[in-house]
């Protein structure tokens, strides 16, 4: 598995990751295809688990499958959103005792990296957030800080100097971070985490899916239409996926998955290497003919 220099930091990243919200918020999800998905991920090279104390189990499930390895990998997780999005706690104190609790989640006494979960710019400009993370890397419990999120307010949080990486939603149909917060965040040394590098696979769906989830995605790719999308769902989400970790700045993907060995399917696209600089250009000038202002970074 290629592995990248993750911006300003010490950490060598494998350019593919995993990404903990589907195993969270899957109701269905047991402990054992956990086990068998994370451990068989970090035995072909995976080394980056990213997760969030807002995504229910996620923590839980992680701590329980992979604490016992926890030398093989990096460990992200997010804070201040909490109980699946539904309260949120950004003083200092919150943010501290979310950290202490995700330590107890994941079973161990440090984090690599933890990331502010899509604050706002008022948040941001109020700081309570912001020392709380200092005074975690301060204690040990955090080496690195950083913020996840999209649009204006990413934007305000990279230009604030004060973060290690910057987490955002970027893929073929998600394309306007490409030349803003990614090449700003990049430019200022932030290691860059690409989430939903795939779109979610929205064109898997022939018609409007259910889950709401997917809309914004799933309408673009009907203008899009890009020509990859007409070969097997395989070869597609190759190129998609592939797209991504083209993106000149992305040091890492992190895809989510329910399934043991996906995350390994998802490696052998990963090890066909970066687009040609043909396929590349192809899907951004596509990008800029159809896209309109309003397809602006999903959140």
């Amino acid at each position: 598995m290629e592995k990248r220099k993750f911006g300003k930091t010490d950490m060598e990243v494998s350019v593919l990751g995993f990404g903990g919200a589907e195993i969270g918020y899957n109701p269905n999800q047991t402990q054992a295809d956990v086990n068998d998905l994370l451990n068989s991920a970090l035995d072909a090279g995976l080394n980056v688990i990213d997760t969030a104390a807002a995504y229910k189990t996620s923590e839980e499930l992680i701590g329980e499958a992979v604490g016992k390895r926890r030398k093989d990998f990096y460990l992200l997780t997010k804070c201040g959103a909490l109980d699946a999005f539904t309260r949120f706690d950004w003083s200092k104190k919150g943010i501290l005792e979310t950290i202490e609790q995700s330590l107890r989640n994941l079973k161990t006494d440090y984090l690599d990296i933890t990331q502010l979960h899509s604050c706002d710019t008022e948040i941001l400009q109020q700081g309570d957030c912001i020392e709380g993370l200092q005074r975690a890397r301060e204690k040990g419990y955090t080496r690195y800080i950083g913020y996840s999120g999209d649009r204006e307010e990413a934007k305000y949080a990279i230009e604030m100097d004060v973060f290690d990486s910057f987490q955002t939603s970027v893929n073929v149909v998600d394309q306007t971070p490409i030349d803003g917060n990614i090449k700003l965040a990049s430019e200022k040394g932030l290691g860059v985490i690409a989430k939903r590098p795939i779109a979610n696979a929205a064109w898997r769906d022939s018609v409007k899916p259910e889950n709401s989830y997917l809309h914004e995605y799933w309408e673009r790719l009907q203008k899009l239409k890009f020509d990859f999308l007409d070969k097997s769902l395989e070869e597609s989400i190759s190129k998609a996926l592939r797209f991504t970790m083209s993106i000149p700045g992305v040091d890492t993907m992190i895809v989510g998955t329910t399934k043991p060995g996906r995350w390994s399917e998802n490696a052998k696209f990963v090890a066909e290497g970066k687009l040609s600089s043909e396929e590349f250009e192809a899907i951004r000038q596509r990008w800029h003919k159809v896209a309109d202002e309003s397809w602006v970074g999903m959140t």
